[in-house]
This record gives structure tokens, sequence and C-alpha cells, in this order.
């Protein structure tokens, strides 16, 4: 690109002039029109070919060289730009923006707006049930890294701001926020996580500057500061913000009018849930990368997609303020008692997007069949609002006097769309008949101009008495009055002779000539007066913008809440107990999604945590149901912080800051990292940052090294989960963790069982208090399809194992009790070496010393009476 846009006096004008407009978007690629075509030239028709599947051709020459090109119809834009925005692309959209008619040389062309990932408004673009986000990042370093946060959707006008400490706390908010476009400040030095996300830029950092910020933030807000949004204090921020609105005032080419405030997010009041734990929950995206069988797929009830946005958006920031969640219950509830989910969910499911639909209006950019939407959801809101009147929740009282209906609005929408609008404003046809006299008269013109020249024609005869007198239309001389030869001398004086041929001349007349002019401009003069009724209409929603907006936000929620009622009904959900005092307590627990998969009847469980057990040890098989019974406890909480329902008979659910999960591991080899490193890295940010009234899943933890590593690390972060308080389930294969009740008095033992029937291994799925008997691993393996010779080799092994753990502890013993003084030496000494056993795999249950060893070495002979030491032998025993 840089050979050929090195001389541009070397190229054709029309060459020139894409060359000009190229240099001011070298990275972007340029959808260049002309005609009915988007070209794109040189790099940009390669790239563009290879990421459409388009064919590259050449146009011409230019500077001597050949032209690569490669184009697309306008009409079928929106296809091609979605599959590049989805490939990571960002698009400048150059229009003809010249008449063609007066033009010398080109037509004068301009970039009108830019298309990229974060900015998309366009609704062939959007995913209609997934928040599009902008996010732009800014940090300083204090006595620890602080980072700036700034939100938009562009496509809806909310932004948000919330500052955050250290890069945990960044990494949990991105993967909250999960942005489709992040501008990074370059003056910073950002790590490879953030510098090589999808969607990821360096930004100048004048865009950061704080004072530039803040008079772009005010004048876009109209106010002289940002105390009455309650994040002045936000500092760094605010910087991020000011860069964040630049940026999307640059690629829309436009005002802003429907980004109307800001508002301030405060880490405390939610549940801080990280990314693994994210993932590990399938809040909306399940392991395997898909939609389907997610907390959000099963809760989704929504009849609006701007509602089915708005619960996504409750699910991944969960509230800390129960009174919030006490009002949301109740509206809730209320809808329940009254059965009114029905009869809200029918109009509600004709209001439609309007949030995005709004956004376009100030945009300038809604199409027709936007407006027709908006018409029809203007229409059902007196219908909502009777039904809201009816409910006794001061939180639907709210969003009911917040709901306005707009009557004057709604009348003037529907005279003025048509029933079924066109796709695009471009060829008319959108405004209806009756809304305007002008345009009534021109489409009349236009449509009736036979009918017209008929009734001249009939007229015209009967005042002149002239039988030859006829009316006609040529293209060369317009509109006439033809008169024979033989009575052309009787033609009234107010005729103008037009036209002289060989057997009759032809006249105009000042009707005629009227009619003519608006005739022959009536197309064009109905379309352009078609054109200026729309911007008028949409001058006319912009005056009641922000109301509109207030209004489709409490619509959202109003969908939301009526989603949630409709799935307690459907799902048999309970609205759970929000208590100040610590503690869970659920009654016939179930797993939100596992319940609509299983074929079988899913088995309810119980969890209780109170002051005096705060941590549960987990046993029993794989396959078991510690995972899911561990998942359904935090979906639960998660769930009741959302003010939904919950799928329990009963629930009471206490404080709860943060909530983390340990569950599975594979390898992150992008980042050089083993399943076991990933498995310890989670781990250490629980132990760092879990607090006393943190929910914490321990899954396996230490299986991804050796048998002592994992044991002896898997004791350690328990026990420290024990010291911390955390309400912890800590499932382990580990059985030696079910002594850890006896040295912590709020650790308690729970197991899953199973029951064999022959060679059938049944899961009972029940969790029951106490540890499990057994582990059934070589009955799970054959259950997997592993062949029946492999574990039939592996319950010989087994037996084989077990005898030398028999030999082994005996020997023990017997060396224990010869002598108390050398015991200690005796029974080290007594343990066969590898030698004379072979290699055998590291046994869990033997892993740790001998409680009676253990116990021996705090014995010091010299420092304790007869009777300590009578007392000793006898614990020694009990321990044997």
């Amino acid at each position: 690109m840089s050979k050929a846009s090195a001389d541009l006096t070397a190229h054709t004008p029309m060459m020139q002039q894409y060359l000009k407009i190229k240099r001011e978007h070298p990275e972007i690629l340029l959808f260049y029109r002309m005609g009915d075509f988007y070209e794109l030239f040189y790099d940009d028709a390669k790239r563009a070919a290879r990421l459409l599947d388009i064919t590259l051709t050449a146009r011409g020459q230019s500077a001597g060289a050949p032209i690569p090109m490669a184009g697309i119809p306008y009409h079928s834009a929106e296809g091609y730009l979605a599959r590049l925005v989805k490939a990571g692309e960002s698009v400048a959209i150059c229009e003809q923006v010249g008449d063609p008619a007066t033009s010398k040389g080109p037509v004068e062309r301009q970039v009108v707006r830019i298309v990229t990932p974060g900015t998309l408004t366009d609704e062939a673009l959007l995913d209609e049930r997934r928040d599009t986000l902008l996010v732009a990042l800014t940090s300083r370093q204090a006595e620890s890294v602080v980072y700036g946060i700034a939100v938009l959707d562009v496509s809806s006008g909310r932004f948000n701001v919330l500052e955050v400490e250290g890069e945990d706390a960044l990494m949990t908010e991105l993967a909250r926020l999960s942005p489709a476009e992040l501008l990074l400040d370059e003056a910073q030095g950002w790590s490879s996580t953030l510098t090589e996300r999808p969607g990821a830029r360096l930004t100048a950092p004048w865009h950061f500057d704080a004072d530039t910020s803040m008079r772009l933030l005010c004048q876009q807000f109209q106010v002289q500061d940002l105390r009455g949004f309650g994040c002045d204090h936000l500092t760094l921020a605010l910087c991020a913000a000011g860069a964040l609105l630049q940026y999307a005032r640059d690629t829309q080419r436009s005002e802003l009018p429907h980004i109307r405030g800001l508002q301030a997010e405060e880490g405390e009041a939610t549940i801080l849930i990280d990314a693994a734990s994210r993932r590990n929950l399938e809040i909306d995206q399940n392991l395997g990368g898909g939609q389907d069988n997610t907390l959000f797929s099963v809760m989704d009830a929504t009849s609006t997609p701007m509602g089915s946005r708005l619960l996504r958006r409750w699910l991944h920031r969960p509230l800390r303020d129960q009174a919030r969640l006490q009002a949301r219950q109740s509206a809730v509830r209320a809808i329940c008692d009254a059965h009114a989910d029905d009869a809200l969910a029918e109009p509600l499911k004709a209001i439609g997007d309007i949030e995005r639909i709004l956004a376009r209006v100030a945009l300038r950019s809604a199409r027709p069949r936007d407006l027709a939407r908006l018409r029809d959801a203007l229409a059902q809101v007196p219908q909502l609002k009777s039904q809201l009147k009816t409910l006794e929740a001061p939180y639907l009282q709210t969003l009911d006097d917040t709901i306005q209906p707009f009557p004057e609005l709604a009348d003037e929408l529907a005279r003025a769309v048509i029933e079924s609008p066109p796709a695009v404003i471009r060829d008319g046809g959108v405004i209806a008949d009756g809304y305007d006299p002008e345009l009534d008269e021109l489409r009349s013109l236009r449509d009736n101009a036979g009918d017209f020249l008929l009734q001249l024609e009939q007229r015209e005869r009967e005042r002149t008495g002239l039988s030859s007198l006829k009316v006609g239309y040529n293209r060369v001389h317009g509109y006439y009055i033809e008169i024979g030869r033989a009575q052309s001398d009787q033609a009234p004086i107010e005729y103008q002779r037009r036209q002289t041929l060989k057997n009759a001349e032809r006249f105009i007349t000042p009707e005629l000539k009227q009619f003519e002019d608006k005739a022959l401009s009536s197309q064009s003069r109905a379309l352009t007066r078609e054109k200026a009724l729309y911007e008028g209409l949409l001058d006319r929603l912009n005056d009641d913008l922000g109301d509109l907006q207030h209004t489709a936000m409490a619509l959202a929620e109003l969908d939301v809440l009526n989603g949630f009622a409709e799935r307690a009904q459907t799902l048999d959900l309970c609205l759970p107990v929000l208590d100040s005092r610590p503690g869970i307590d659920i009654q016939a627990g179930r797993h939100p999604v596992v319940e609509q998969v299983v074929r079988d009847p899913f088995v309810p469980n119980d969890l209780h945590f109170d002051e005096s057990t705060r941590m549960l040890v987990i046993t029993g098989p794989n396959m078991g149901g510690k995972s899911t019974y561990m998942r359904q406890v935090a979906l639960i909480v998660l769930l009741a912080h959302v003010g939904c329902a919950v799928p329990a008979d009963a629930a009471r659910i206490g404080p709860v800051d943060r909530i983390f999960t340990r569950i599975g591991a594979s390898d992150d080899l992008a980042s050089g990292r083993s399943t076991f490193m990933v498995e310890m890295t989670e781990t250490a940010n629980i132990l760092r940052n879990a607090t006393a009234q943190s929910l914490v899943l321990m899954d396996e933890v230490g299986r991804g090294t050796s048998t002592f590593d994992g044991l002896s690390l898997a004791w350690a972060a328990a026990e420290e989960l024990a010291d911390i308080g955390a309400w912890t389930l800590f499932a382990t294969h580990y059985f030696e963790l079910t002594s850890l009740p006896d040295s912590h008095r709020e650790v308690a033992n729970v197991h899953l069982s199973a029951t064999e029937y022959g060679d059938e291994l049944v899961f009972m799925h029940k969790v029951n208090a106490g540890p499990a008997s057994q582990s059934y691993g070589l009955q799970v393996a054959r259950l997997a399809g592993v062949p029946g010779k492999v574990v039939d080799r592996a319950r010989a092994r087994l037996v084989q194992l077990e005898d030398q753990e028999v030999a082994q502890q005996q020997s023990a013993r017997s060396e224990v009790s010869a002598t108390v003084v050398a015991a200690v030496d005796q029974a080290e000494a007594s343990v066969p070496s590898a030698e004379d056993v072979g290699p055998l795999q590291g046994d869990m249950f033997a892993s740790l010393p001998h409680p009676a060893i253990e116990a021996l070495r705090q014995v010091n002979p010299d420092d304790i009476t007869p009777r300590q030491a009578m007392e000793a032998l006898y614990q020694l025993r009990d321990l044997l």
C-alpha cells in the first residue's frame, strides 16, 4: 500500500481521492462507495477477499500498475460487515456525499462512520440477547496498582465507571464485562494478557488526560461538574470515560444524545466472582464454550431482548444489598400470587427492543421498521400499566410510575408510519396517506396523472366544442393539448402554441403547464418530502428521548421480574429468606440446570452452615454427585442475590461477599501453564482473598501432582480455609482429610454413597453424614468403558497393594510396642524398604506418619512424671 500511495500525482483522480481517504484510516478496512458497490483496493482488497471469500479482481491500472480490487453490493453490506466484525476487524464506511450531476471530477466522498466490534448499533450486527460493550482502561501506581475502568454500551447509552485495586480484581471485572473492544492507555505498561485479548487496542495517552476528559464529559451531559452523578471521586475512571466518549464520537461521526449520564459501580455492593468461578459455574457459557445448559438458558423466561440482556447482567453481578433484593422478591411474589405472569408477558412480547431502537433514533440511523416497532410498543404500554396497578408491591408501583404511555407520540407514530413499512427510507413508501396534505398531493399527482389528463380532456372538449381535441405527453415536449389541423384555428386565446405538426397543432395552457411542473417532479418531490417528514419524526422522538429511555429501562426490569415469577411457578422454586445472621440453610436444594437435563428424578439435598459448621469435607465415588452438589449450593446462593426464587423447598441465606470455585482444571498452553499450575493459581487466589463471608467450593485439590504432595497441599488448604472461617465445601478423595473435624470443631464430614448390585453400581446421589466407606474406583472405570481385562488386572493389583499395606501396618505396630524409649527410631526402621517390597504406588491412606509416631515425637521422657508416662502409654495403645 505504501508504494501505491507514495506519489499521488501518478494516480488517476479517482484513486487519488481513495488514497487520501485511506491514509486517514491505515489500519482498518475502507469500504469505498462506487455506485451500487462498496469497493476495496490494494491490501484491503486482498484481506477482504480472504476473510469474506469473495473474488479478488483488478481494476485497470493506476500509477502504471494493476489495482487489486474486491467489491460487495451496498444493499447486502450488513451481512459482510457482521462477518468482518465477528473476525475482529474494523471498517470505515466511505459514502458519496456530493451530487454526481454537479460534480467536476470524482464525486465527493467522506467517511460517515467507523464500524468497530465495540461500537455496533445496527440491528443486523448485534446479538440481541447479549450486551456489546466498549471498555477503556487506565491505571496508576499507589501502594498497589489502581485501575480506572469505563464501560459504554453504544447501542443503549449505558455508561458506567468503576475503580479496582490489584490485577486480580481487574481480571474479575473484565471476566464479568467480557468487552467486545478494550481501549488501553498506551502510556501504561500492560501485560500481554491484556494487549493480546480479542478487540484490545492501544490508544494515545492524551485521550486519557484528566482535564480533557472532564471537559468532554461535562459537555456531553450539559453540566458544570459530575457531582450529581456520584462519581466525581473516581478520577482515574473518569479519565478512562473521557477516552471512551471521544472514541465513540470518532467512530459514530455524530453526537451521542442518548448517552445522558454516568453511573458509578461500587465493588462492595456486589458479590464478586472471579473468572475461573464464572467459568466453573457455567453462568451463561458452558464448559464446552456453548450457550446451552447454562444457568442463563434455564432462567431466561423474558419476553424482550432488552429484558434478556438485563437478566444476563444481573446474573453476572449479584447484589449484596438485601433491601433491594427483598424489593425484587416482593415484586415476584405479587406477580405469582396474582398469577399475572401470562397477562404481563403478552404485551411485553410486543414491546420488543426499544432500548436499542432509541439509541438508533438518537444516532439518526433508525430505520422505518424501528419506528413501526416503537409505535407498536407504545400501544402496549396502557395495557401494561393497567395490569401493574392491580399488583400490590411497592417496587412494581415504582416501575409503573416510571413507565410513561406517551399518548401524543404514540398517536403521531400511528398516523405517520404505515402498518408494514419497507426496510429503508431510501425509496419512500414509509409515511402513511393522510398524515401530510402536501405529500398526499404529490403522491396523487404521481399516481393519478392519467385520470387528471382524461378529466382535463373531457372538460376542454365540452368547453371548446372541438371534437378533435385530445391531451397527450412525450418526453421531449412534455404535456400538450393537440387539435386537428381543420379545427386548430378555433383554439381558445389562452392556448399557447407549443409544436406544429403536419396534421395537427399542439398547445399548452397555464393549467396544464402548472400540472406538468408538478407531475414531472412529483416523484422526486414526494420522496424528498417523505424523507423530510421522516427526519421530523426522529426530531420529535429525540425531544422525549430521556423519558423514553427511562421507560425502556423500567420495562426491561419488569420483564425480568415477570420472568422470575414464571420460572418460580414452572420450575417449582421458592423465594429464599435473606438474613443478616451468618449462615446458609438449604432444604432439599436442587441444581437448576442438571435438574432440567437428567431423565431420572433429581435427588434433592440439604445444606446447613452456621457458626458451628463452616466447612463440609465431602467424600464419595466419582460420578456420585459431589460436584453437582457443590455447584448447586453456589447457584442457589447466586440466584438468591439477584432477587430470584431458588430450586429448593426452603432456603435461608446470610451475608455472602464472594463466591470462589476450584473445580476441574485444564492446561493453559498459551500461557505455558500445566494443569497443576492452573489449579494452584486458582487455589492461591482463593486463599489470598477469601473471608469469613465467602462461599468456597474446592473440588479435588492436589490431584494434579503426586499423592504425598497433593495430600499435603489439600490438607494445608483445608486447614487455612477452616482458620479463615469461609463457608467451604471441600470435596476430596484423600480420606485422611476426614480427620479434620478432630482438630477443627467447625468442620464436618459428609459423603455421597453408592450401592453395588452384583456387577452393577448404583449412585444414590444423597448426601449423608460422615465419611465415605469406599471410593468404587474400579466400578466407575468399568462404567466408563474401560476394557474388562484391564479392570480385572487392576483389581488383582489392588488386592496385592492392600495386603502389603496390612503387612506394613502390622510391622509398624510390633515395633511401636517393643519399647517406648526407642519407639521413634524403631517405628521408622520397621517400614519395609523399596527393595524389600518392590516399586509401589504411594497409598493415600498411609501417606502421613502413624498418629502413634506423631504422639511419641511429642513425648520427652525427662520432663514427665510416672503418672504422665502411664497416661501416654494408654494414649499410644488407643492410637494403635
